[in-house]
């Protein structure tokens, strides 16, 4: 669920906000102001953070697309003007994009000790290949998510959302990696290295099953309601959502694909020219204490990027304590074996997919 409003401030919109005086970072290390996703942290840890070092933190969840935020930061950042928040977490390849035009700040590592607990197999990864511009905030992966009471069996693969019983209870997202990576990954398609061409029969398959009524709709995630009130029978869902869902709702279950899930992260990057670098340094540097983040991880349910979080989750008990055997947080070697991340796509293809994802959505 999202904060209380005691802990989120009011924010306008960017693009017409900001100061004009260019790309140098300052150091003002007395207040930060970090534009997140929504429910993704827990009030105790945005409580804590001030307590301890005296900044004071505003902390919104106006982070709800990677587009729709591109649009909104991008008069600014290519005029080389800085934009307020001073730290953004956009998904891997919209991140992969901001380092690429050169729009982020190199991190100050050296006032960021706790880095040195990033997890090993998210350390210089395809998004930021020196490791030099982001810390990942969490991670997660797409696969089926499914209400068992209205599927009544086990959904195992991308083929059992076509099943004909379900036609009109399908829903897909509307993150077009999620969806399009997951078709693909059923037809043996490399999305690691993804083109236009490459891609196009998860196109066709996407579009044949919208034209049939096969799917329902595409959405956020807002589809957890679907899910729970029965309209949607099974959908296309994020590893954390479910892990959520399921401990009010027993009946929602998630699984990986047998042809393979999406693993993605969103990740921590400071704009070019903030003016709270040396906070945001401090407050990366607190999330990546194991403690902290095994606090965060038992609220948002996703998979920290933080080592040691599952020994800390461990020492918690109770509900907590089960969370560090949860697949969803902690997958297994074997799982992990059967997850591949959506690489970056040129410009010419990211808008070619762009339009006729688009189009198949009805837009």
């Amino acid at each position: 669920m999202a904060l209380g409003p005691q802990f989120l401030a009011a924010c306008g919109d960017d693009s017409e906000s900001g100061s004009s005086s260019g790309t140098t970072a300052k150091q003002d290390a007395k207040t930060l102001y970090f534009a997140n996703w929504p429910a993704y942290i827990d009030e105790e840890t945005v409580g804590l953070f001030e307590k301890e070092t005296g900044i004071t933190f505003n902390y919104t969840e106006e982070y709800n697309d990677n587009n729709e935020f591109f649009a909104k930061i991008q008069p600014l950042l290519s005029k080389g003007k800085p934009i307020d928040p001073d730290i953004i977490a956009p998904t891997f390849w919209m991140a992969g994009r901001l380092i690429g035009l050169e729009w982020v700040e190199k991190l100050p590592l050296d006032k960021i000790p706790n880095a040195k607990n990033l997890n090993e197999s998210l350390q210089k990864p395809t998004w930021d290949p020196t490791g030099e511009y982001s810390l990942p905030w969490q991670s997660g992966f797409a696969g089926i998510a499914y209400n068992s009471d209205v599927t009544g069996r086990e959904l195992t693969s991308i083929d059992d959302l076509w099943d004909p019983k379900f036609k009109g209870k399908i829903g897909v997202l509307s993150e077009m990696r999620d969806t399009l990576g997951l078709i693909a990954l059923s037809e043996g398609i490399d999305i690691s290295k993804p083109t236009f061409k490459a891609l196009e029969p998860a196109l066709d398959i996407l579009r044949d099953k919208v034209d049939s009524g096969q799917i329902r709709s595409f959405t956020g995630n807002d589809y957890m309601d679907d899910l729970s009130q029965g309209n949607f029978a099974a959908c296309i869902g994020w590893s954390g959502d479910i892990a959520q869902l399921s401990k009010d709702d027993p009946n929602a279950k998630f699984a990986i694909p047998e042809s393979g899930g999406t693993l993605w992260s969103d990740t921590m990057v400071i704009p070019a020219g903030a003016d709270g670098v040396e906070a945001a340094a401090k407050f990366m540097d607190f999330v990546y204490d194991p403690v902290n983040a095994a606090r965060i991880a038992a609220y948002v349910q996703y998979v920290s990027p933080v080592a040691g979080v599952q020994d800390e989750l461990r020492k918690l008990g109770g509900e907590e304590a089960k969370l560090a055997d949860n697949e969803l947080l902690f997958p297994s070697e074997e799982s992990s074996k059967n997850l591949s991340s959506f690489g970056q796509l040129s410009d010419a293809d990211e808008e070619a997919l762009d339009a006729e994802f688009s189009k198949i959505q009805g837009n």
